[in-house]
């Protein structure tokens, strides 16, 4: 986890509480310095294999304007040293609650709540958890050949075998920093949609394939790609991605877990997995399997654009920008799901054990 974890983070908050307040005493405007959280402030870091943020800050100065904004985010830091003092968390939700009790500095958005906390995190140097904030989702589920070693309430050991729930699955915990695992797994197969996932499980592909399936449900949770990158390194076995052959699927998804965002470029060196390769579903496959797909909507088109232009991570990568010029050229997107056309077992059967013979061939 971050290398500012040697700081307790209470002196942190402390330090920077008492600045404020020695420069209100001495008559001076306080001020507060954030890292710009935007892919404007980073870079691609192609050895390290993620986003590095860049200088650009953000001062906040107290003034009239701001001073609302002042104190919502020297109560949010409050709040977080409360927290850590009484080994107690609170959810995002509950913290935007909670600032019903700080009259005019409550929130009246949670968007307002979160933009702030994200701001304190990043002040500092540190993730939410750290700070005792907790998001409301889990993290994302398990099936496959994975044990994974855990601790009760009571500090005891539990062994959690993820090849006995059945039809089910294990969940992701919101803090998985003192997992350990065990595991003969081949390779880790990361999903985007439940359903397919589902599906790889009613078909015991992991078992066939001996390997670990994990369901990111949509973007993945910081949570879920953690667990994933502590898997990543503890196991040393390849990891490839399986997503929608969409815009969304391919940045939102598949980017932010390679190589994290811009707007939590302060983490992407924990909370992303450089050894990531891309799967599918790639435009090429449309071809390839005769897939049934939708046209691009105009916010596709625009996502996909930016990104050619915008984004360090493709701008440094070719293969990813002829993927997407031969995306924008068929003006289609493609799901997960549009395999089932030729078959339920079609992706089982077929389309994965293809793919697989030809790792080398998978986009970064």
């Amino acid at each position: 986890m971050p290398k500012t974890k040697k700081v307790p983070v209470t002196e942190k908050i402390t330090e920077n509480a008492q600045d404020v307040y020695s420069k209100i005493l001495m008559r001076k405007k306080p001020t507060m310095s954030t890292p710009v959280r935007s892919l404007s402030n980073v870079k691609y870091h192609a050895r390290k294999g993620y986003f590095e943020m860049l200088g650009k800050t953000k001062k906040r100065t107290l003034t009239v304007s701001t001073v609302k904004t002042f104190a919502q985010t020297l109560k949010m830091m409050s709040l977080s040293k409360e927290l850590i003092e009484a080994d107690d968390m609170a959810t995002k939700r509950e913290a935007y609650y909670i600032s019903k009790n700080w009259g005019k500095a409550g929130f009246a958005e949670q968007s307002e709540s979160d933009t702030i906390m994200d701001d304190v995190e990043a002040m500092f140097g540190v993730n939410r958890e750290q700070l005792k904030f907790v998001p409301e989702e889990k993290g994302g589920d398990i099936a496959g050949n994975l044990i994974v070693i855990d601790r009760d309430s009571k500090g005891n050991k539990l062994r959690i075998d993820c090849t006995k729930f059945g039809s089910g699955a294990y969940s992701i915990p919101t803090d998985v920093e003192e997992l350990k695992f065990q595991s003969k797994a081949k390779f880790i197969l990361a999903i985007e949609t439940a359903g397919m996932f589902q599906r790889l499980v009613k078909y015991d592909y992991w078992q066939k394939k001996n390997c670990i399936l994990i369901s990111m449900g949509g973007v993945p949770t910081r949570a879920c790609r953690r667990f994933i990158r502590r898997l990543s390194d503890s196991l040393k076995i390849p990891v490839y991605a399986f997503v929608d052959g969409d815009p969304y699927g391919y940045f939102n998804i598949y980017r932010t877990l390679k190589v994290g965002s811009g707007n939590a470029a302060h983490l992407n060196e924990f909370f992303c997995v450089p050894k990531v390769t891309f799967l599918g579903v790639t435009p090429q496959d449309i071809i390839d399997y005769k897939l049934p797909t939708h046209p691009l909507k105009e916010v596709d088109i625009k996502r996909a654009k930016d990104a050619l232009k915008n984004d360090p991570f493709v701008k440094h990568h070719k293969s990813w920008q002829v993927a997407i010029n031969q995306m924008l050229k068929m003006g289609v997107r493609v799901e997960q799901q549009a395999f089932a056309k030729h078959g339920l077992d079609f992706v089982v059967n077929k389309y994965l054990p293809a793919k697989l013979k030809n790792t080398a061939k998978f986009l970064p």
